[in-house]
């Protein structure tokens, strides 16, 4: 079963790349890509590259999104709505039971519950 990597913006907490990457997930983060302040358009365009599933907070993603700005799947959640454990719970969970062909081009809304 292929494995589903992600790509943190920078709206996204530097805690949940190290938590993620000491599970064995293959997580980059904007500063690694060199795209710090870079724009939505650009930070999907890298992560579509690399089949990466872009995890973000800013609501601007699922406008592009709707506007049907391609990618490889996005996994959002309002900032002040999870904690950064559940934000990881969520993301491995992900991990473990999607392919990333489950998620091309869809949005993933990570939730409390």
């Amino acid at each position: 079963m292929a494995k589903i990597k992600f790509h943190l913006d920078e709206s996204c907490n530097p805690a949940i790349a190290r938590a993620m990457k000491e599970r064995g997930i293959e997580v980059t983060t904007s500063a690694e890509g060199g795209l710090l302040r870079a724009s939505d358009e650009a930070q999907l365009k890298f992560a579509l590259s690399e089949n990466r599933v872009l995890v973000t907070h800013d609501s601007d993603f699922l406008r592009l999104d709707a506007a049907g700005v391609p990618h490889a799947g996005i996994a959002y959640c309002h900032q002040e709505l999870l904690s950064i454990g559940e934000i990881i719970r969520d993301l491995v969970l992900i991990w473990e039971i999607l392919e990333p062909k489950d998620i091309h081009g869809r949005v993933e809304f990570l939730r409390r519950g």
